[in-house]
């Protein structure tokens, strides 16, 4: 399938969770109304609810996923039909899957993707390293992302993004390559870029002020207890 997104560039992923200020639809909506206004190409967005009002209220991409814990499970990124069947009735263009080696995912992945294609939608393999991103090209995946490099064990863990991962996906994947995960300036965004990136995903930098802050800081409190 062809992209839908109209040209590469920065998607805004608006997401918040019980017990952050900013938790809601309604604050979603506005931070994505805002983030398109600045020039997103597309939304992220997390759970039926706030897919469906921030479908209406934007006329980009909308990539949707659905968070949900499963005892005994560490996969927690749209981990079953169900959890596509919902995001899918809320309206997204684009699915996110965990596309991680992980508890046999593979098998089911590719029941999910066949499922997403049939109902017109489009897939976001979300990856750890070069060789799931790989396995979700072959399985049908439309976008490749770095979301969880980090974020699974046998990935590579640093605070940095992970653009040695973008640039050996670039020179082997032929599905739109997206970079995502720990790119907190703008600078980071372009480096991903000239790496090899088609899409840049950014989110708590831009729509979790609290995180914003609490690094601000955490730098200047550093330089303070120095002196």
């Amino acid at each position: 399938m062809a992209s839908l997104f109209n040209k590469k560039g920065l998607i805004v992923s608006c997401q918040a969770y019980p017990g952050d200020p900013l938790f809601g639809e309604e604050m979603m909506v506005r931070m994505s109304i805002a983030a398109v206004q600045g020039g997103a190409i597309g939304i992220r967005s997390n759970g039926a609810a706030d897919i469906k009002a921030i479908k209406k209220a934007v006329n980009v991409p909308v990539i949707g996923l659905l968070k949900r814990k499963i005892e005994g499970s560490e996969i927690y990124i749209t981990p079953e039909l169900e959890d596509v069947q919902t995001i899918l009735e809320a309206g997204a263009d684009i699915v996110a899957l965990d596309v991680t080696d992980r508890e046999d995912r593979y098998s089911k992945v590719k029941v999910l993707i066949d499922y997403i294609h049939q109902a017109g939608a489009q897939v976001m393999a979300d990856i750890s390293i070069a060789e799931e991103a790989i396995k979700a090209e072959q399985l049908g995946a439309d976008y490749v992302s770095t979301t969880l490099s980090g974020y699974t064990p046998y990935s590579l863990q640093q605070e940095e993004p992970d653009l040695e991962l973008v640039e050996a996906l670039k020179k082997v994947l032929k599905v739109s390559l997206i970079a995502e995960g720990k790119i907190w300036s703008a600078d980071d965004a372009v480096l991903a870029l000239s790496s090899g990136a088609d899409y840049v995903v950014v989110g708590s930098a831009i729509t979790r002020p609290e995180m914003v802050t609490k690094r601000f800081t955490a730098q200047m409190s550093d330089f303070l207890n120095q002196k």
